[in-house]
């Protein structure tokens, strides 16, 4: 594989994660000790209610050590209350005693058994901590990282069930090589360590490479190299790893990125978007990050595409605010299984995958309430997953029933399926504005049903009342 950028871009995407559609994430770190978050909400409502403490006052429990350090914060005051003057490394020793219980292998049952294809683990946070015992030293925090390979344990555990492995770098963010506190998004964009840093981000992505060969390389906040390096590491990922994918959170410096390192530029970019929150506060949802110049999918979090994407993209969010585990989170703070399962088949209809994430607590015990959603989505693709794995978005993605549920569309060879997306009373479903015309099925029993043309719409006639949530039906030859 060539370095070069046209190369790169020319390259295919690798059939398996097309078809997979659906990835575990996992957070599991050091932050699972204190597991606390402030709670303003969403991430999104935590920039608008609080911009500027923003990024210590967001959601995400594995920013905990950034949020202890600013002032007035409910972190830092929780800690102090908790731990008093301890230091967030105070958690290692915790943390590490504490993986006695974890069963690799368990989770990769759970996982294959949700009908997830793929996993990616965070092997290095902005913490800095890693869950491998690197052999590249960190010169600003010596012996930070597991003696325990928690990376080889679990890409074993996960392959032997069947699935992919892939590995979460923190590339653009180390709290070890840059200390200073993070309150606005200026901030975080200036954030990105020079000296020693890109040689030591490189030489450890390079050894995750060799050493776990990850089907998925999932790069967060943005990469420190410059662009041609980048490209030579992409090419040389490739030739490891010849089924294996790359995200789009690779952005290297370009003017803005170093003029942003310096406190006046931050002021200035702050101000902008403190503006722009005023004037068009819809305008900042979840995290899209910006198009790079390779990348095999896009990444946007607690957010989606709207519409059938040509390129390839993956959605990524936890089950409740943070994902990290939040002690404090109780069923309310969850989102509902049947909320995240039709999310996950509308970003299916638009060419997306999902990667929905686990928050594991310290001792690597998974919350009921993920668990529960985990059984809740393995129960549907059992049943429907005809519908999704392998397939590819059709004409348009979605349409409607007359009582007003969604219709998502999928489609494979000359098969179209149709996933409505809610509990349908009654044995007639009327979908609107759908000519199509075939042998039609309902998934999960078999049954046969009856298609009737009407008008614009089309009917579709049961032999029996629909069971369960979100019914899929096939029609052949439409």
């Amino acid at each position: 594989m060539s370095s070069d950028l046209a190369d790169l871009n020319a390259r295919p995407l690798p059939s398996w994660y097309d078809a997979a559609k659906f990835g575990i994430f996992i957070h599991w770190g050091l932050w699972a000790i204190p597991a606390f978050a402030a709670r303003l909400g969403s991430i999104t409502d935590a920039v608008k209610a609080d911009y500027d403490r923003a990024m210590a006052m967001i959601p995400y429990t594995e920013w905990y050590a950034n949020a202890i350090k600013v002032a007035g914060t409910p972190s830092a005051q929780f800690h102090q209350q908790t731990y008093g003057d301890a230091p967030y490394e105070a958690f290692r020793e915790p943390f590490l005693d504490g993986l006695k219980a974890w069963d690799p292998t368990a989770w990769a049952e759970v996982f294959r058994d949700a009908g997830a294809g793929y996993v990616v683990l965070v092997t290095k946070h902005h913490d800095g901590f890693c869950l491998w015992p690197s052999g590249i030293c960190n010169p600003n925090q010596p012996d930070w990282s597991s003696g325990r390979d928690l990376v080889a344990e679990l890409a074993s555990a996960v392959r032997s069930a069947g699935l992919r492995f892939g590995v979460y770098y923190s590339g653009g963010m180390d709290w070890t090589f840059n200390r200073r506190p993070m309150k606005t998004i200026a901030d975080v964009i200036g954030s990105k360590p020079g000296g020693a840093y890109p040689a030591y981000a490189e030489a450890q992505i390079r050894e995750l490479i060799e050493r776990y060969h990850p089907s998925v390389l999932w790069n967060d906040i943005s990469w420190p190299t410059g662009q041609s390096r980048l490209n030579a590491l992409f090419a040389d990922y490739y030739r490891a790893v010849p089924e294996g994918v790359v995200n789009d959170r690779w952005l290297t410096n370009g003017l803005a990125g170093r003029l942003v390192k310096f406190a006046p530029a931050r002021r200035i970019l702050d101000w902008g978007i403190k503006r722009r929150l005023r004037s068009r506060p819809q305008s900042l949802e979840g995290i899209v990050p910006a198009p790079v110049p390779h990348s095999d999918f896009r990444t946007p979090e607690y957010a989606r595409f709207p519409e059938i994407q040509a390129k390839k993209w993956e959605a990524t969010r936890g089950m409740s605010h943070s994902f990290g585990f939040n002690r404090r989170d109780g069923e309310a703070d969850y989102a509902a299984a049947e909320t995240l399962l039709c999310d996950f088949i509308d970003g299916v209809s638009k060419n997306g995958n999902l990667l929905l994430n686990v928050g594991p607590e310290p001792s690597g015990h998974i919350p009921e309430p993920q668990l529960r959603c985990l059984r809740f989505f393995g129960d549907w693709l059992r049943a429907n997953g005809e519908a999704i794995f392998a397939t590819h978005p059709w004409i348009r993605a979605e349409t409607s029933t007359a009582d007003g549920l969604p219709v998502r569309f999928t489609h494979k060879g000359e098969n179209l399926y149709l996933v409505i997306l809610g509990a349908c009373p009654g044995r007639r479903i009327t979908v609107r504005n759908l000519d199509v015309s075939g042998a039609a099925t309902r998934l999960g029993d078999g049954a046969p049903v009856r298609l009737v043309k009407d008008g614009p719409d089309l009917i579709l006639e049961l032999p029996s009342t629909v069971a369960g949530f979100a019914p899929a039906f096939r029609i052949a030859h439409a």
